[in-house]
């Protein structure tokens, strides 16, 4: 088993070769578990760099359909299927919202939503910043909680929050969160919005779903295979008029203990169980390559 990484194509190089070493021994299985085939910034050799890693594994779990067809582009083998990443269980239990906004200095009674990871472009939080200006959100009294570290210049967003005059409104944790600090954030946010430019998946949406939080995900990728629209959240089209609606519609019509309640039923999908025994099938089905 191999994880084709979301980055570093020279690594891929390395996978590839380490393969075809296991492979003399004529009965090594690969089976490679796809995250990103074609990465999310393009550098020069991709394509020839993720050929060579494709064209070396027998098999593929792809964690979403969108890399299910990606493959397509690289290879003709047919032994693959779509597993969802499984839940990520490894940052503790959630834990009361008034104790998690007490240990983050967030006020119990304040309507807050959380944008957290790695702050990158295509992720973008440019859209929701300027969601956050919207006149019925801003009537809300909406806070918007930013926890992650910025993968790039922060000058963007810094120039949107004072464009718009949110340094208030926005809440600003801009670091690396520790993984025992992790279920404060998804703890204290009433809803995780993740208002992608482009995604294959999100572990985002895995970890919402281990602490039960709603999501507002964009239609891109395949953030709506696992974000069922208006039953554990919202799927909108990728534009700041569409979040922001979202965003109002949620507190308007009082939908996150609905929708919590939902993400918690249907959490048991997402299973590590379900992945292991994917792989297991893989590595015994004949080779059709």
């Amino acid at each position: 088993m191999c994880l084709l990484p979301s980055f570093g194509c020279l690594l891929w190089r390395a996978l590839g070769s380490i393969h075809r070493l296991a492979h003399r021994n004529k009965h090594t299985r690969i089976v490679g578990i796809t995250h990103n085939v074609l990465p999310h910034e393009k550098r020069p050799f991709d394509n020839q760099l993720t050929n060579y890693f494709v064209q070396s594994c027998d098999g593929f779990v792809a964690m979403s359909r969108s890399v299910l067809n990606d493959l397509a582009q690289f290879t003709s083998n047919t032994n693959k299927m779509f597993i969802p990443h499984p839940i990520y269980d490894n940052f503790g239990e959630k834990v009361a919202k008034t104790l998690a906004r007490r240990q983050l200095g967030i006020n119990e009674n304040e309507k807050v939503i959380l944008f957290f990871g790695l702050i990158r472009q295509y992720k973008g939080l440019d859209w929701l910043l300027e969601a956050m200006n919207n006149p019925q959100v801003r009537s809300l009294g909406v806070k918007l909680l930013v926890a992650g570290e910025y993968y790039e210049s922060a000058e963007l967003y810094e120039q949107l929050i004072a464009k718009y005059g949110l340094q208030d409104t926005v809440l600003l944790h801009t670091r690396f969160i520790p993984n025992d600090e992790v279920k404060y954030y998804f703890s204290a946010a009433d809803m995780v919005v993740q208002p992608y430019r482009r995604a294959t998946q999100s572990g985002i949406s895995q970890m919402a779903y281990h602490f039960e939080r709603p999501m507002l995900v964009t239609n891109v990728g395949g953030l709506p295979e696992i974000v069922p629209h208006n039953h554990v959240g919202y799927v909108v089209e990728p534009n700041p008029t569409a979040i922001a609606a979202a965003i109002v519609s949620f507190y308007a019509q009082n939908r996150e203990q609905e929708f919590a309640q939902n993400v918690a039923a249907q959490k048991h999908l997402f299973s590590w169980q379900a992945m292991t025994e994917g792989i297991l099938q893989l590595a015994k089905t004949p080779l059709v390559k």
